[in-house]
């Protein structure tokens, strides 16, 4: 009886101490796996940015090799603790197609970054419009895209969104954006010396591009109102300075319209009052 006891306790110290023995390795395993992940990531960084890659696509391969690294540690982690990973594989296989359809959302978000990267419709630092808001790219990521809008608000739009719907990119590759400015003018106002004080004012205003002619100032008549005869003016302005120029531009508008005495009507109503008999 005593020799049996002794045989199994020997037993029980010989599978503590190679079970022991798999978990450090696979700690080790990990921990290593770990340490070269980040130094081959880091190093897939600097490839990429010595090939001048756009920082879109670039975040998003760190992250994808980010995440296909830490799956094959794991995975070697657990083969080193004597877990068989083919039986593995085959059950995550068959658990991966039941979160598959619980995840539904967050895979079409991932294939939706994805196209985003393939084709870019934007990129980091664009101002875009898309699922109804409009701001500047911070991030585009596996599964969501950051935008900053102009009230210094960060929001966070899952990538199906921004790929399911229309995408508004703001900003040009030359930078350059068209105003569309209008202004009403009295019926008794010369409309041509009227278009051409105010196309004077645009082609001498600081804000406005003066370059090629595809891109020249226009001046036009675009309706006759109630009030008034409507102009339009679009002249072209640099995308970073485009609210100052809506601004300027719109404050000019008036000046010039007064200093040349052209009269910029606004609604009127005229009142008939009647006296009732019998009444003071």
């Amino acid at each position: 009886m005593t020799l049996s006891i002794e045989h199994a306790w020997q037993l029980v110290e010989k599978d503590v101490l190679q079970w022991s023995l798999r978990i450090v390795a696979a700690i080790a395993i990990f921990v290593v796996g770990r340490w070269i992940t980040r130094r081959l990531v880091r190093a897939l960084a600097l490839v990429m940015e010595k090939r001048e890659v756009e920082p879109t696509v670039a975040r998003f391969l760190q992250n994808v090799a980010n995440a296909v690294l830490l799956v094959v540690n794991v995975l070697a982690a657990l083969n080193a603790l004597g877990i068989p990973t083919a039986s593995m594989l085959a059950v995550m296989g068959a658990a991966g197609l039941a979160i598959g359809l619980a995840l539904k959302d967050s895979l079409s978000n991932i294939a939706s970054g994805v196209l985003m990267v393939a084709f870019r419709p934007f990129r980091v630092g664009d101002k875009v419009e898309c699922a109804g808001t409009v701001g500047r790219v911070e991030t585009i990521s596996i599964f969501y895209t950051e935008l900053r809008t102009s009230d210094n608000k960060t929001v966070t739009i899952p990538n199906s969104l921004v790929t399911g719907g229309v995408i508004t990119n703001f900003t040009a590759d030359d930078n350059t954006r068209r105003l569309e400015l209008n202004i009403g003018v009295g019926y008794g106002s010369d409309l041509k010396r009227t278009r051409q004080i105010l196309l004077d004012m645009l082609r001498s205003h600081p804000r406005v591009i003066h370059g090629d002619d595809d891109k020249q100032p226009q001046v036009g008549i675009t309706s006759y109102g109630e009030n008034a005869v409507n102009f339009i003016l679009r002249p072209w302005v640099r995308g970073d300075e485009l609210l100052d120029a809506t601004y300027e531009i719109n404050e000019s508008i008036k000046e010039a319209l007064d200093a040349n005495g052209i009269e910029i009507p606004f609604p009127q109503r005229v009142l008939h009052i009647r006296r009732e008999a019998g009444l003071p």
